[in-house]
């Protein structure tokens, strides 16, 4: 399990009946949770009343109710990075603060390299690990099917003042991307996949994880350089367990190194910890 307490502007409050009370910088909200499967000490709404909750629909998805107008976005910081969240549809804020425990990871195995270091971050959202990799001194190329994320992770290397450092925004389909990438003889020396359960691509590319990641990952080993730093893969989807991530990096990287595989998850203040989705890690030898 890896869990990262450096936060100060996001915190679990409490948790319960399938949902969990979180503070965003001075905003409350409230938001369904699959694995809080345990009941609430008190209704959640009373132990701190919440700007805002995410209701979900019986018939799927779901909207929010504001007990009062927010901003369209505020700000909240990470160590001396910043990021934007918004209310967003299917309950999302625009950031995973669990990320964090990658993050920190990624920054030290960057600036510890003692050489440049170009990374290739896939499905890359709105750009957490971008800008945590940017702050380390990384070269990064994020990509992701959706502009309005591309978008967004521009807006977060901004507030963290990184707007001049090497970064290159793509918005296209992560498979045909990487096999343009092969084709021209770029390589990369980390690789970051955060791949949603199922999505589309730009040009409505179906993807399924369970399905397309084997095959995918096997894709990306040809981009790796020939002495990778590390490639990160992360999933939230709850039946891809830390060793089926580790056995998938094992059998797809064909380098010499070290795979672990986690579950990463976020401390709240009932003194227990929710888990958050599960990631394995490939660190190439020195």
């Amino acid at each position: 399990m890896k869990l990262n307490n450096e936060w100060k502007d996001y915190q679990i409050i409490a948790t319960g009946d399938g949902e969990k009370l979180e503070r965003w910088g001075d905003v409350i909200l409230l938001r369904p949770d699959p694995q809080v499967i345990w009941h609430a000490r008190q209704p959640l709404y009373t132990v701190v009343k919440p700007a805002a909750r995410y209701i979900r629909s019986s018939s799927g998805g779901g909207h929010w109710e504001f007990d009062k107008k927010l901003p369209e976005n505020w700000q909240i910081g990470w160590r001396n990075l910043n990021f934007s969240v918004r209310p967003m549809n299917f309950k999302h804020t625009g950031l995973f603060p669990e990320q964090a425990a990658n993050w920190a990871t990624m920054i030290d195995l960057i600036k510890n390299a003692g050489r440049p270091i170009s990374v290739l971050n896939l499905f890359a959202y709105t750009g957490g690990a971008t800008v945590a990799c940017l702050s380390a001194g990384a070269s990064v190329c994020h990509v992701d099917a959706a502009k309005n994320m591309v978008e967004m992770c521009k807006e977060n290397v901004a507030l963290s003042g990184l707007a001049d450092k090497p970064v290159r925004y793509i918005v296209d389909d992560c498979r045909k991307f990487v096999k343009r990438e092969i084709n021209r003889g770029h390589r990369y020396d980390a690789i970051i996949l955060d791949p949603p359960s199922f999505g589309r691509g730009a040009g409505g590319e179906e993807w399924k994880i369970e399905r397309d990641i084997y095959d995918f990952l096997k894709l990306c080993a040809q981009v790796l350089s020939d002495n990778p730093l590390f490639v990160l893969l992360n999933s939230y989807t709850t039946g891809l367990q830390p060793a089926v991530l580790q056995n998938l990096l094992k059998l797809t990287v064909p380098r010499d190194g070290e795979v672990t595989a986690y579950e990463v998850c976020l401390p709240t203040d009932e003194d227990i910890v929710l888990p958050c989705g599960a990631s394995g890690l490939f660190v190439g030898a020195k």
